[in-house]
């Protein structure tokens, strides 16, 4: 993969790839507690939402429904919060944001995957309710959630 930007995301730790596109990447978070929990990222520099061109907006909306469908396809996701945050890139001087997204799959039920459950129990509230720690997972678990989000994802 021939893109600088991708060392940025690599830096603030934005986690695996999942899939590129022409203009955005699609990482699987390194926190699971929510599972099949994405990141996309600009593949180009820009620190404002406000920055993106036409393009970029089209094939985000590809993106958003072909990624949403892909998560109810391979974990039956109840629905999905989005977030386009950046606030912790303003914590250094000077602060360095770059436009990306938080996808989050949002489960009424438990659901499992490799023999691991997952809850979500603060269902119809914001995550950050929950108090729950980071979940990391073991590399072959994130490996089996990229390939089936991968089974299940066309754009």
């Amino acid at each position: 993969m021939e893109c600088k930007y991708f060392e940025k995301l690599k830096e603030y730790n934005y986690g695996d790839l999942i899939f590129e596109s022409e203009y955005w990447f699609i990482l699987l978070a390194p926190d699971q507690n929510n599972l099949g929990t994405c990141v996309v990222a600009l593949k180009r520099n820009e620190d404002d939402l406000a920055g993106l061109n036409n393009e970029e907006w089209e094939e985000l909306s590809k993106i958003v429904k072909n990624l949403q469908l892909a998560l109810k396809k391979s974990f039956n996701s109840t629905m999905f919060n989005w977030g386009c945050l950046m606030n912790s890139s303003y914590l250094k001087d000077p602060p360095n944001p770059h436009v990306h997204w938080h996808f989050i799959p949002r489960y009424r039920n438990k659901t499992s995957f490799e023999d691991l459950i997952f809850e979500d129990p603060c269902f119809g509230f914001s995550t950050m309710k929950s108090g729950k720690k980071s979940r990391k997972l073991p590399e072959y678990v994130r490996r089996k959630i990229i390939e089936k989000i991968r089974e299940n994802f066309r754009i």
